[in-house]
């Protein structure tokens, strides 16, 4: 979007939220990058450069507006609506997998050279993975150092930095300011908001609308008790993280997320931002999905009605392959057992002082150890859940951010027991596939015959052609119509 200028020129002048974080305003004059919706007066069209990215802003030598703070924006919707090169690298970077493994680590994993990978996000974005990367470091120190007492020492490291040196020059020059100034100048915490150690509490913002009931709804209503649970209007769960394990808390304001983080290693903040972003369907575009859902009347009273539906998803692919295997032809109740007991015989303890979350999901490698004779389920979902685990285990099948979706798609169906609705809804809600399709659903077929849509799945397929490529979205405001504890926000 950032090479249409008179329609960039355009939201920017009217200040247009929706736009931040599709593209970043530079200023030629202050030699200041901004998000369209910054609150100061906008400058003269002539004085703007508009920029993809905020790595790229950083790298032509603009450095952040302290007013409107764009490396806070929301990410471009683009990156989860798409499954090229460009978006599964932008995915992997922001799960930190370059600062983990490099850029070689990185190129690894998507099956691509490193040149290849820097040639098309520089022709796309404007900066490398390096540079990608090093803009996520900032914003990760800046939280800690803005959120948290924590030495300056420690936060440099925690942020990925690899010395002390770095972390103060890219803090100045991304901030114009040192440190220790953007530690005085953030904002005091009163009487009524104590810091208890070792917890963060951040804001995750979003584009409006956003309606919370399906999306906490089918988190609540599915968690697995022990790794989550809904307490003080807050959902809550464990996280298995790179470096150690968190507790996180979310809960739903009318303009943010309230996040609140326990992290036993803070290397691993900026992935679980990134995860629970990506969980929440943060990024998301929800006007442009309304808007085209909207061109189906039968649709459109239901998005009228309570628009900005997300799609519920999940802070790990691999589990959620495994509790989609674990729900296959039982009720939500008896999906949540099965889990319940592999939880407590095979998942690791956590402490939890703030509530009652026990373990993390148990990894693939301790499922793939068990002994089949021991899984209370008939014995050809047995032959599919041990089949999955030990590939999930050994390698041979990878479900990630960086994902194919097609290829992945193709991999699964192989899979003995898998079947397309649970192909779908694991492309739906752990790839992050917008398109991802559940025409076999009972829930979706008897939503389409109440509403006068085909009810068959190869008519109602043919009709979801005019919603593409948001079928995913739609799926949720046709299973909105019923009244599982799936639709309704806890209380």
């Amino acid at each position: 979007m950032h090479t249409d200028t008179e329609r960039c020129v355009r939201a920017v002048q009217s200040k247009d939220a929706r736009f931040d974080g599709w593209f970043y305003t530079a200023v030629r004059t202050t030699r200041i990058y901004c998000r369209p919706s910054c609150p100061v007066v906008p400058p003269k069209p002539e004085n703007m450069t508009f920029y993809p990215s905020a790595a790229a802003c950083q790298q032509a030598g603009y450095r952040a507006c302290k007013r409107c703070r764009p490396d806070t924006s929301p990410g471009s919707p683009e990156w989860n609506q798409r499954a090229d090169l460009v978006a599964r690298t932008m995915r992997l970077i922001g799960d930190g997998v370059v600062d983990r493994e490099g850029v070689p680590g990185l190129a690894t994993r998507l099956g691509y050279s490193t040149r290849q990978i820097e040639r098309q996000l520089l022709a796309e974005l404007g900066a490398g993975p390096l540079a990608l990367a090093r803009a996520q470091r900032a914003q990760t120190a800046r939280l800690l150092i803005e959120t948290t007492p924590v030495p300056m020492a420690d936060i440099a490291f925690a942020a990925g930095f690899s010395s002390i040196r770095t972390f103060n020059d890219t803090v100045r020059e991304v901030f114009a300011l040192s440190p220790s100034e953007l530690r005085t100048r953030a904002p005091k915490k009163g009487a009524d908001s104590p810091c208890t150690p070792g917890v963060l509490t951040l804001r995750l913002p979003f584009r409006a609308p956003l309606n919370p009931d399906n999306l906490f709804g089918h988190l609540v209503a599915t968690a697995v008790p022990g790794v989550e649970e809904w307490r003080d209007g807050a959902y809550r769960r464990t996280l298995r993280l790179p470096y150690g394990h968190g507790v996180v808390a979310l809960t739903p304001k009318s303009d943010h997320i309230g996040c609140r983080l326990s992290l036993s290693d803070l290397r691993d903040l900026t992935v679980a931002i990134s995860r629970c972003r990506r969980m929440l369907d943060l990024d998301a575009d929800p006007v442009a999905v309304d808007d085209q859902l909207r061109t189906d009347p039968l649709l459109a009273p239901l998005v009228d009605k309570a628009p900005g539906r997300r799609v519920p998803r999940t802070v790990d692919e691999a589990e959620f392959a495994i509790r989609a295997v674990l729900g296959q032809q039982v009720s939500t109740a008896a999906a949540r057992t099965h889990a319940a007991r592999l939880v407590t015989a095979h998942g690791e303890a956590v402490d939890d002082p703030e509530g009652g979350l026990t373990h993390l999901f148990p990894s693939a490698e301790a499922l793939a150890a068990l002994d089949p004779a021991s899984l209370a389920m008939p014995a050809t979902r047995r032959t599919t859940f041990t089949t999955l685990v030990r590939q999930l285990a050994d390698g041979s099948l990878h479900l990630g951010v960086e994902s194919d979706w097609a290829e992945t798609r193709a991999r699964l169906l192989e899979l003995p027991g898998f079947g397309p609705w649970t192909v779908d809804v694991i492309a739906m809600r752990a790839l992050g596939d917008p398109d991802a399709f559940l025409p076999t659903d009972l829930g979706v077929r008897y939503a389409a015959r109440e509403l006068g849509l085909p009810s068959t799945p190869a008519a109602l397929t043919a009709r979801a052609a005019a919603w593409r490529p948001w079928r995913a979205y739609a799926v949720q405001y046709l299973w909105a119509t019923g009244d599982h504890p799936i639709n309704f926000l806890p209380v």
